[in-house]
């Protein structure tokens, strides 16, 4: 059995081959030499004998260097893609800085800044970043900022649409009130400025919730809306306090919700809870009375988390404060 070996020919066609061919060419080449070297080790006839015990040793020093140049062909093939596929990943300037994110521009950081307060990464953050103060007052006030608000009121109504709802009454949706159901954003941004100090205290708070000036935010109210049709108990959980029911309610059928099921607010005995503590208190609540609460809609995640927690919360966008 004799199968012929690789021959300088081949070499030079196989150097202008793309580099997959010729690395199948190289192992093409590499196992008939392999074969070769198994059959000299057959009980050779009489013929053969002595011309393979002179080529047995050039034979095998070839399949040694092919196996070689197959390993490297291999290797680097392997590492330019890896390579190819980091760069790929990589900033196309010059990679990561080694910076922190007070370097970037203004508007690059205040994104990141803004998805990391959505996505709760910000944790127990005090105020608006000084840098961002103007550029989060343009987002509420944008296109952005609806249709934020738009996708999560779909992603909602998408879920409610699969719930059977067992018609005795007890099937629920929660919503906060405040940048939930309704707008604050005339009180905490004036001429542009952002008014934080005055806004959030109390006497500012107060004054505020007493004036029934809030708009619906418009995707609440569509949301609300389908909700009602399907047949949900909606309730309304709100930290605002008792003493402002009336200014509440007022508020919110002036600018189109109604029919609510309840409208819960806090009293002398929620004072100076935390809100997460407060909320999720009532939501236990209504289970105990034998609520089912499919859903909860809020712009805190304080609004939505803690036990009980409804069987699926939908956070609404809210960059302006953040309430514990």
């Amino acid at each position: 059995m004799l199968i012929s070996c690789m021959h300088s020919r081949d070499l030079m066609i196989s150097s202008v081959l793309s580099p997959d061919l010729f690395h199948f060419t190289l192992k093409s080449h590499s196992m008939a030499i392999f074969l070769r070297l198994t059959s000299t080790f057959l009980p050779p006839s009489s013929a053969c004998k002595r011309k393979r015990k002179k080529g047995v040793m050039l034979s095998l020093h070839l399949f040694l260097l092919l196996l070689l140049s197959t390993c490297l062909c291999t290797y680097s093939n392997t590492s330019d893609k890896a390579v190819d596929t980091l760069l790929r990943l990589l900033p196309q300037e010059e990679g990561l800085s080694s910076g922190d994110l007070g370097d970037d521009p203004n508007e690059a950081y205040c994104e990141s800044w803004r998805l990391s307060v959505e996505t709760n990464n910000a944790g127990n953050w005090k105020k608006i970043s000084a840098r961002c103060s103007s550029l989060v007052e343009a987002y509420v006030r944008g296109a952005q900022y609806a249709l934020d608000s738009k996708v999560v009121a779909r992603f909602a109504q998408a879920y409610a649409k699969n719930i059977q709802i067992a018609g005795d009454g007890m099937d629920a949706w929660i919503f906060d009130v405040d940048e939930t159901l309704i707008s604050n954003i005339h009180h905490y941004f004036v001429h542009g400025a952002y008014r934080w100090k005055k806004a959030t205290n109390d006497t500012g708070r107060e004054q505020w919730a007493a004036s029934t000036k809030s708009p619906a935010l418009p995707w609440s109210l569509w949301l609300y809306k389908k909700l009602q049709g399907m047949g949900f108990q909606l309730i309304l959980l709100t930290g605002r306090k008792e003493t402002h029911r009336n200014s509440t309610e007022q508020n919110l059928l002036a600018v189109g919700y109604h029919s609510w099921e309840k409208l819960i607010l806090r009293g002398n005995l929620d004072s100076g809870k935390r809100a997460m503590t407060y909320k999720s208190e009532k939501r236990a609540e209504l289970v105990a009375q034998g609520y089912r609460i499919h859903g909860s809609s809020g712009d805190q995640w304080s609004d939505l988390m803690g036990e009980p927690m409804a069987k699926r919360s939908f956070k609404v966008p809210n960059p302006m404060y953040h309430i514990p």
